[in-house]
């Protein structure tokens, strides 16, 4: 009866099994935005690399 009480005043997020329910959450909400942030940065380096690789080339035949 105690136990009954105490997780209808706590919550669901009063055990550890809900406690640990919320940490694999925020885990999951965590590595979907940082799989967004690298899939931008893998954008820009990409465009950076193919900047550099092409004034590179301008300036060996003396474009530049």
């Amino acid at each position: 009866m105690l136990r009954a009480v105490t997780v209808a005043q706590g919550g669901v997020l009063g055990t550890e099994l809900g406690q640990l329910l919320l940490a694999l959450c925020l885990l999951l909400v965590a590595l979907y935005v940082s799989r967004i942030v690298l899939h931008i940065a893998w954008r820009v380096v990409t465009i950076g690399v193919v900047v550099v690789s092409a004034a590179v080339i301008a300036m060996v035949f003396g474009l530049i």
